[in-house]
C-alpha cells in the first residue's frame, strides 16, 4: 500500500511540472500591442480561429493569460483593422474577376434627388460595376462659385415693364430743370406735378418714356423742339413671386427682384433633381408657354438662349424628362446626358467633349434596355450620326489596344537600337542598316529573332549575322514584333578587371585594359604610399587549366615583381593579366606612429606616442610624470577601442564618454548609431531570454557586456614594472586615473538606486540596504559589483551562505531584474486538466 502511496505522490508531483511548463509557454501580462506586427496580429487570430474562437472570445483568452486591459482596448481595434482590409482586399479582387456577363446593371435613374430620395453613391454602378458619372449639369446650380443674381448697379434694361411698386426717377434739363421719384401706384399710375395722372402700367421703359415726354409736353413747351429733355430711370426696384413646379429640389414659390431671369430662380430653387429635365424647362405666363430653356445651350456653349426676364406671377415647370444615357469611358466628360428625339449618338458624342486621345473610335459599345432584359451592340463609325439613342442606353467607349500593328524592334550592339516601323518585305539585312550598321564589338558569329507565332507563344529564329551581312546566307524576312538580338562581344564574357590592395592611395578594382602594366595599374591607383615598397610586389594569377584529380594541384599563380619607385618606363615591363590581384606590401622597418592618451591624476597628462614595441603601462605613466598626490591607482582603468577607433576621436570624448567638438552633425550620428546597437543587443537577448522584458536593465548590461575597459591593477603594475600585469601598449589605448573616490554606486532593483559615502567596513549586502534593499522583482542571485578600473565580480555560494565580492571606493553594484512570474490562465487550466486526467487513469490502473 505504501508502494501505491508513493506511485501516486510522484504522479502528482509530475504533473504539477508539466502544468508549470505548459504554462509558461503563454504570458501576455506585459505584452504591448503597440509593439506587435501586423503579421503577429494576423498569427494571433489564425491561432484563435483554429480552436473556433471568435474575436470577442480572443479578447477573453487575452484576459485570462494576463492582457492588461488598456492593451485589450488596442487589440481590438488592431484586429478590427485587420478585418477591414481583409474585406475590402475580397471585394476588390472579386470585382476584379467578375465575368462580364456576370455583371448587374441598376436603374440609376429611378431616383430624385429632392426630398430625402438621394441615393448613395456607392450603390451608382456603371455597367462594368464602376461608380457611374454624375448627371450632366446637377452641379451648375449648386455650385456656390458660381452666382447667377441680378446686377441691380446697372443701367435700366429698355425693356423692363413697369408694375406697381416701382420707383421712377424723372428727370427734365434744359431750359427747364426739375427731378422727381414717383412711386408706381397698384393700379399702374403716376402722378406728375402740372400734369396728373399718367398710366405708366404694363408698360415697358421705352414705352413709359415717350408717353411721358408726350404728355409733359402740354406743360413744357421746350420738349417738342428739344431745347428741354426728359430721362426716366427705375429708382427702387419691386419684387415679384415665382412658382416653380415639377421636377425641381426645392419646389415652390420664390419672391425675387423684377430683374431676375430663369437662371436666378432655378438657382434659388436648386435646379432639376435627378427625374428632371434640363432641356425643356418651361416658363409660363397668363397659361401660356412664353420661352423653353435648353440648359444644354449654356453649358456647352455659353449661350443663354430664352433666359428671359420674370415677371410677377410667371412659372417655371421643369418636366421629367424622356431620354437618359449615360457615356463612359474613353471620353472626355463621362456623365449621364439628356437626349432630344431630334439628336443622335454623335451629338451625345459632343456632349461628353469629343473621345479621349486613347479612346477606341472605330465602334462603340451599347448596352440597351428590352422589354424582358438587357442586351449589347456594336455601333460603327459610320452610324454614330444614324443611330438614335434610347432611354437607358450605356455607351462604353473602350481603350485601342496596347500593341502596335507595324512594329519591329532591335537591341543590342548596333548604333541605333530601338523600335522600326515594319515596312513592306522589310528585312534583318535592311533593319541593320536602318540601326546604322554593327558596332565594333558585335558577335558576329550568331544573332536571334524572337517572334511571335500565331498563337501568341514565343519562337527564336537564330542567324549568322556576318553570313547575313555578306550575303552568303539567305536575308530574313521580318514580321510584326520580331524582337532582334546582337549581342557584344562583352555581353558573352566575364568582366575583365584587375584588383590593387596594400599600400596604395587607392586600393580597389579596376577595368582590364590590353597591354596593361604593372606601373599603368599602380598610377591608377594614385600611386605609393610612403610606406609601401616597389622591390617586393607579389601578383596572383589565376590558374586556368589546373588538374582537378590532384590534392597539391596549385589554386593561384604566385609571382614577385620589383619596379622603379618613381614609375619609370623601362625597357622591360610587367604586363598584367585579367583577374590579376596585385599587392602591395609595407617596407620592413617603416612604421607609423602609435599613440596613446593618459588622462586624469598624473602630472603630465595628454598623448604620448609609442616610442618601443615593449613599451608598457608603467613606462608612459613614468613618461606623464607618475601619479598625483590624489590619484586613486586602484581604480585606474585602460581603454582599448581597438584599432579601428583612434586618439582623433577620443579627444572629441568628454568625462562621461560623451563625444564632442568636430562636426556637430557627425557627432550625434555616431551617439544615434551607438545608442542604436545598444538598443538592438537589448532586443536580441530579450527574445533569447525566457520571460524577460524589462529593456533599461538590458541595455545595462549591454554597456558592461560591450565595455572595452580592460580590468588592471595600477599598484601591483607600478610595484613590479614589467611584471604580467603590466600590460604591452597599443595604438588609441587610453589610461585614466581618477581621483581619490568616496563613494558606492546602488543601481538595479532596488527601492532607491543612490550613491552611497564608500566605508571599508560595509559589505556588498549592507550597501544593498542601504539603497532600501532588493525590490520585489530582484535577481538577488545575480547581482554583481563593477570596479572602478573596469573589472566585473559576482558573487558566489557555498552550501547555504552567500558570498559577496569585496566593495572598493567607485564601485557600482548592479541588480538585475529577475523573469516575471507566470499567472494561472487558460492554457495552464487546459494543462492541469489534461495532467489530472492522466493522474485518475494512473491511479485506476494502480489500484485494480
Amino acid at each position: 500500500m505504501n508502494f501505491k502511496k508513493t506511485i501516486v505522490a510522484f504522479l502528482f508531483l509530475s504533473c504539477l511540472i508539466v502544468c508549470q511548463q505548459s504554462y509558461a509557454q503563454t504570458n501576455y501580462s506585459d505584452v504591448k500591442v503597440d509593439e506587435l506586427t501586423e503579421a503577429q496580429i494576423a498569427q494571433l487570430m489564425q491561432r484563435a480561429e483554429s480552436v473556433g474562437y471568435n474575436d470577442s472570445q480572443l479578447e477573453q483568452m487575452a484576459a485570462a493569460q494576463g492582457m492588461k486591459p488598456a492593451e485589450i482596448v488596442k487589440l481590438r481595434a488592431r484586429v478590427a483593422k485587420i478585418r477591414k482590409t481583409n474585406t475590402s482586399d475580397n471585394k476588390v479582387n472579386t470585382q476584379a474577376t467578375d465575368d462580364f456577363s456576370a455583371r448587374t446593371y441598376e436603374d440609376t435613374d429611378s431616383t430624385s434627388r429632392g426630398k430625402g430620395n438621394n441615393r448613395a453613391k456607392t450603390d451608382l454602378r456603371d455597367a462594368f460595376g464602376n461608380l457611374i458619372p454624375k448627371i450632366f449639369g446637377a452641379e451648375l446650380f449648386k455650385n456656390n462659385d458660381i452666382t447667377f443674381e441680378p446686377n441691380m448697379r446697372m443701367a435700366t434694361p429698355k425693356s423692363y415693364i413697369i408694375g406697381p411698386d416701382d420707383q421712377l426717377l424723372v428727370d427734365l434739363t434744359g431750359d427747364n430743370e426739375a427731378n422727381y421719384k414717383l412711386q408706381v401706384s397698384p393700379d399702374g399710375n403716376i402722378r406728375l406735378q402740372y400734369v396728373g395722372l399718367v398710366q405708366v402700367g404694363g408698360l415697358s421703359i421705352e414705352q413709359a418714356t415717350s408717353k411721358i415726354r408726350s404728355v409733359m409736353s402740354k406743360t413744357y413747351p421746350a420738349l417738342k423742339n428739344g431745347r428741354t429733355s426728359v430721362a426716366i430711370n427705375l429708382g427702387n426696384i419691386r419684387s415679384i413671386k415665382i412658382t416653380l413646379l415639377g421636377e425641381v429640389v426645392k419646389p415652390g414659390s420664390y419672391t425675387l427682384s423684377s430683374l431676375s431671369t430663369v437662371f436666378n430662380a432655378l438657382s434659388a430653387s436648386g435646379g432639376p433633381n435627378d427625374n428632371g429635365s434640363f432641356r425643356k424647362i418651361q416658363v409660363i405666363r397668363n397659361n401660356k408657354i412664353v420661352s423653353t430653356i435648353d440648359v444644354y445651350n449654356f453649358l456647352l456653349n455659353g449661350v443663354q438662349t430664352g433666359n428671359i426676364r420674370l415677371q410677377d406671377q410667371d412659372v417655371i415647370n421643369i418636366p421629367v424628362y424622356q431620354t437618359r444615357v449615360e457615356m463612359s469611358g474613353e471620353v472626355k466628360r463621362p456623365a449621364l446626358y439628356e437626349v432630344l428625339n431630334n439628336e443622335s449618338l454623335e451629338d451625345v458624342i459632343s456632349f461628353a467633349g469629343g473621345f479621349s486621345n486613347k479612346a477606341y473610335t472605330a465602334k462603340i459599345k451599347v448596352l440597351q434596355n428590352t422589354n424582358k432584359e438587357r442586351r449589347i451592340t456594336d455601333v460603327n463609325a459610320d452610324d454614330f450620326r444614324k443611330y438614335n439613342p434610347l432611354n437607358g442606353d450605356k455607351y462604353l467607349v473602350e481603350a485601342i489596344l496596347d500593341r502596335f500593328a507595324n512594329r519591329v524592334e532591335i537591341v543590342g550592339a548596333v548604333f541605333r537600337p530601338g523600335p522600326y516601323e515594319l515596312e513592306n518585305g522589310l528585312t534583318l539585312k535592311q533593319l541593320i542598316q536602318k540601326a546604322d550598321g554593327l558596332k565594333e564589338d558585335a558577335f558576329l558569329n550568331r544573332g536571334y529573332i524572337s517572334r511571335l507565332n500565331p498563337d501568341n507563344s514565343l519562337a527564336l529564329l537564330s542567324f549568322d549575322v556576318d553570313k547575313i551581312l555578306k550575303g552568303t546566307e539567305p536575308d530574313i524576312t521580318l514580321r510584326r514584333e520580331d524582337k532582334v538580338t546582337i549581342s557584344s562581344i562583352f555581353d558573352l564574357r566575364e568582366e575583365y578587371k584587375v584588383d590593387i590592395k596594400g599600400e596604395v592611395r587607392k586600393p580597389g578594382l579596376f577595368d582590364y585594359a590590353e597591354g596593361m602594366t604593372l606601373e599603368s595599374l599602380i598610377q591608377m591607383a594614385g600611386g605609393f604610399k610612403e610606406g609601401a615598397t616597389p622591390n617586393r610586389i607579389e601578383i596572383a594569377r589565376r590558374i586556368k587549366n589546373a588538374d582537378a584529380n590532384s590534392i597539391s594541384a596549385k589554386t593561384a599563380e604566385i609571382l614577385n615583381v620589383k619596379i622603379s619607385g618613381d614609375l619609370k618606363l623601362q625597357d622591360t615591363t610587367f604586363v598584367l593579366q585579367p583577374f590579376d590581384i596585385v599587392s602591395i606590401r609595407s617596407s620592413e622597418g617603416y612604421r607609423v606612429q602609435q599613440q596613446v592618451k593618459v588622462e586624469g591624476e598624473v602630472l603630465y597628462p595628454g598623448i604620448y606616442t609609442i616610442t618601443r614595441k615593449d613599451e608598457r603601462i608603467s613606462d608612459i605613466i613614468k613618461r606623464a610624470g607618475g601619479l598625483t598626490i590624489l590619484s586613486f591607482a586602484e581604480g585606474a582603468s585602460l581603454k582599448r577601442p581597438g584599432p579601428e577607433k583612434s586618439i582623433e576621436e577620443e579627444l572629441k570624448r568628454d568625462k562621461n564618454g560623451k563625444l564632442v567638438g568636430g562636426k556637430s552633425a557627425s557627432n550625434k550620428n555616431a551617439i544615434d548609431k551607438e545608442e542604436e546597437e545598444m538598443q538592438k543587443m537589448a532586443n536580441l537577448k530579450r527574445l533569447q531570454g525566457v520571460g524577460v522584458q524589462d529593456t533599461a536593465q538590458l541595455i545595462q548590461e549591454v554597456k558592461i557586456l560591450g565595455s572595452d575597459l580592460v580590468g588592471i591593477d595600477l599598484v601591483k603594475i607600478l610595484k613590479s614594472p614589467a611584471s604580467k600585469y603590466d600590460l604591452l601598449m597599443e595604438d588609441g589605448d587610453v589610461i585614466r586615473v581618477p581621483k581619490q573616490l568616496q563613494t558606492v554606486k546602488v543601481t538595479g532593483e532596488v527601492l532607491r538606486p543612490t550613491n552611497i559615502v564608500y566605508s571599508p567596513n560595509k559589505s556588498m549586502k549592507q550597501y544593498i540596504n542601504g539603497a532600501g534593499g532588493f525590490t520585489y522583482s530582484a535577481n538577488k542571485k545575480s547581482a554583481y559589483i563593477q570596479y572602478a578600473n573596469g573589472s566585473v565580480d559576482a558573487g558566489s555560494k557555498f552550501l547555504f551562505f552567500n558570498n559577496y565580492p569585496v566593495v572598493k571606493p567607485g564601485a557600482e553594484i548592479f541588480v538585475p531584474k529577475r523573469a516575471p512570474r507566470e499567472k494561472f490562465g487558460v492554457a495552464g487550466i487546459a494543462a492541469v486538466s489534461a495532467a489530472l486526467s492522466g493522474l485518475i487513469t494512473a491511479l485506476v490502473l494502480i489500484l485494480r
